[in-house]
C-alpha cells in the first residue's frame, strides 16, 4: 500500500480550515499536518492544536511570528505609506505572504509533497497564498479545495452542516456567520448583510473598536517617535514594535478610530464589501505621514506618493516576493534616513488628526512660511517666476484666441 503523501494546511482553526481539514483526509487519504500562525489573533488559537488533532491532524504546528510580522512586513508597509484604494490598509494582505512562506518552511522540514489554503476561488488570499508557494517552493504541489471540482461545501451555510455532521467544534452558526480575518494589524468582516452595500454595518459587527456613536466623550491625546520612519516610541517611552500596536489598538479601539466600509475592486475581478477596523494602523499610518510631510522635500515626497499606490497594489496582489517590491523597499528606505522625530495625535469619535509634529530634520521655516516678508525671500523675485511658469499657458492662450492674432514680425 502507497504511503500517504503530507500535505501542510494553512490552518487558522475558522470555519473554512476547520472542515476542509478533515475533508482533505477522508477524500484523498492526505497526512495533515496543520500549520498556525500566531499574528496576534487574540484568543482565537487557543485550544487549536487540541482542535486540529481531534478533527484528523497528525501533527499541529503553531509558530508565533509576531515580531517577525511587524519588523519584516508591516515596518516597511508602513514606510512605504502603502493604503489600496484610499482606504484599505492591507491588514489581511500583508499577512498572507509570511504564513505561506513559513508553511513553505515546514513542508521542506517535515517531507510533505504538498500546501493548502482554505482560500474560496472568488477572493484575493488564493492568489497571495499560492504566488508565495510557487516563488518560495515551485516543486511543491497546491492543494486549494474550494477550486476542487469534488469539493462539494460550495457555500458558508454548507460548511457549517458539514462541520456539525462531522462533530468539528465551530464558533459559526447560519445566523452568525461573517467571514472574519484578524491579525494585529486588523480585522476584517466580510459576507452576510454586509454583501449588499446598502446596508450599514451593525453596531456589534465591531470586536477591536467601539461604534462611534459609544466612543469615548472626551479625547485622549498620544505621541509617537519614529527613528528613520519606523515608530520605536509611544508616549517618549521606547517600546517593542508588538507591544505598541496592541497599546495603540486599546486605545485607538477606545475613540472608534480606524473603522473603514469598503466596496474595493478584487484582484479576480469582482467588487466586493468589506468593513475594516485598523485603530493602531490608522493611527500610526497617520502619524508617519504627517513626519514626511515636514521632512520630506517636494519632489521626493510626491514621487513617494506614486511609489505607495504601486506598493499597495503589489501587496494587494500578493506580490510580496517580487524583484519589484524589493526594489521599491530600497528607495523608500532612501527617503526615510530624515523621516526622524514626534507626532502628537488627538483621538476622538473615530479621527486621528495631528496635534503637533517636531523632527531634527524639519524642512519647515518659520521665517519662510510667516506673511511677514523678510531677508530670506524677496517677493519681487516671483514675478519672474510666474511670467515663465505660466508661459506655455499664455502662448496657448494667444494662438487659440482668433480675435488676437500672433503678430507678424
Amino acid at each position: 500500500m502507497a504511503k500517504a503523501e503530507k500535505v501542510v494546511l494553512a490552518y487558522s482553526g475558522g470555519l473554512d480550515t476547520s472542515v476542509i481539514l478533515p475533508w482533505l483526509r477522508e477524500t484523498y487519504g492526505y497526512e495533515v499536518i496543520a500549520f498556525a500562525a500566531e499574528l496576534g489573533q487574540g484568543d482565537e488559537l487557543t485550544g487549536i492544536k487540541k482542535k486540529a488533532l481531534a478533527s484528523g491532524a497528525v501533527k499541529c504546528i503553531v509558530k508565533d511570528l509576531r515580531r517577525e510580522f511587524v519588523e519584516d512586513y508591516i515596518w516597511p508597509l508602513l514606510k512605504a505609506g502603502a493604503v489600496y484604494e484610499s482606504s484599505y490598509l492591507l491588514g489581511t494582505s500583508i499577512a498572507r505572504p509570511l504564513i505561506a512562506k513559513y508553511q513553505v518552511e515546514v513542508a521542506q522540514a517535515e517531507g510533505a509533497a504538498a500546501v493548502a489554503h482554505g482560500a474560496t476561488g472568488k477572493g484575493n488570499d488564493q492568489v497571495r497564498f499560492e504566488l508565495t508557494y510557487m516563488a518560495l517552493d515551485p516543486s511543491l504541489k497546491i492543494v486549494a479545495p474550494w477550486k476542487d471540482p469534488n469539493f462539494e461545501l460550495t457555500s458558508r451555510e454548507a460548511a457549517v452542516d458539514y462541520a456539525k455532521k462531522h462533530k468539528i467544534p465551530i464558533d459559526q452558526t447560519k445566523k452568525k456567520i461573517y467571514s472574519r480575518d484578524r491579525n494585529l494589524w486588523h480585522i476584517s468582516h466580510e459576507g452576510a448583510d454586509l454583501e449588499d452595500p446598502a446596508n450599514e454595518p451593525k453596531d456589534d459587527l465591531f470586536v477591536i473598536s467601539k461604534p462611534v456613536s459609544k466612543a469615548a466623550a472626551k479625547p485622549d491625546y498620544v505621541t509617537i517617535g519614529f527613528h528613520e520612519g519606523v515608530p520605536i516610541k509611544l508616549n517618549h517611552r521606547l517600546t517593542t514594535g508588538v507591544k505598541m500596536i496592541e497599546a495603540l489598538n486599546k486605545i485607538g479601539g477606545k475613540h472608534a478610530v480606524g473603522q473603514a466600509d469598503i466596496v474595493e475592486n478584487r484582484l479576480v475581478g469582482m467588487k466586493s464589501r468589506g468593513v475594516y477596523e485598523t485603530p493602531g494602523g490608522t493611527i500610526l499610518m497617520t502619524a508617519h505621514t504627517c513626519l514626511e510631510s515636514l521632512t520630506l522635500d517636494k519632489e521626493t515626497l510626491h514621487y513617494k506618493q506614486q511609489i505607495a499606490l504601486k506598493y499597495a497594489d503589489l501587496v494587494y496582489n500578493g506580490q510580496w516576493f517580487s524583484p519589484l517590491r524589493e526594489a521599491l523597499d530600497a528607495f523608500v528606505d532612501s527617503t526615510q534616513k530624515k523621516v526622524s522625530g514626534d507626532v502628537r495625535l488627538k483621538l476622538f469619535k473615530g479621527r486621528c488628526t495631528p496635534a503637533g509634529i517636531t523632527s531634527p530634520h524639519s524642512l519647515y521655516r518659520t521665517d519662510l512660511a510667516s506673511f511677514e516678508m523678510g531677508a530670506e525671500y524677496n517677493p519681487t523675485d516671483a514675478t519672474g517666476f510666474i511670467r515663465l511658469f505660466g508661459l506655455p499657458g499664455k502662448v496657448a492662450a494667444i494662438v487659440n484666441n482668433p480675435k488676437r492674432p500672433l503678430k507678424k514680425k
